[in-house]
């Protein structure tokens, strides 16, 4: 009769930290004007807490090298992993309501605990996403270098990959 398919758009977005209203709004008015069912897919990132633990040994003990050595037990890192793991949980239920809010249709969000550009691409593979935005801080150096999440995911995609800076929550 006369009712057609509408035709789907998949957009993968991989974001650093919660999506602030501003980010959410600058996100879906790239595609209100496609006739397409635009449907966002979100990836969050899930900070990796031995590796925050190595960080903060490594700058700890630059000043100190003859102080011991203080080895966090097995306990404490799991309570990190918990900690971080809760963290990227709001964050994401927050960066979906802020999407939402804007009209826009949420597929699905995922928490990534791997390599964020592997999951980016994975899952543009998975939805046969038309595009793929990657939402971050500033990252100078390692966008200088080409070595940011957007420089790898765009030589490894066969698609659209733009990069947005993430708004500060106010």
């Amino acid at each position: 009769m006369g009712t057609e398919l509408q035709e789907r758009y998949d957009v993968v977005l991989l974001v650093e930290q919660a999506l602030t209203a501003a980010d959410a709004a600058q996100v879906r008015a790239l595609h209100e004007s496609l006739d397409a069912v635009v449907v966002y897919h979100v990836l969050l990132p899930m900070a990796d807490a031995a590796a925050a633990v190595e960080a903060s040994l490594g700058v700890m003990g630059g000043a100190d090298l003859m102080a011991p050595a203080v080895t966090p037990s097995t306990a404490e890192i799991e309570a990190m992993r918990e900690e971080n793991r809760e963290r990227a949980e709001r964050e994401l239920a927050a960066t979906v309501a802020a999407l939402e809010a804007t009209g826009a249709t949420v597929g699905e969000g995922t928490i990534v605990a791997g390599p964020p550009v592997d999951a980016l691409i994975a899952k543009v593979g998975e939805v046969s996403g038309s595009e793929a935005i990657v939402l971050t801080r500033p990252h100078v150096v390692a966008e200088f270098f080409h070595v940011d999440w957007t420089s790898r995911a765009r030589r490894k995609l066969g698609v659209p990959v733009l990069h947005l800076l993430e708004h500060e929550p106010a």
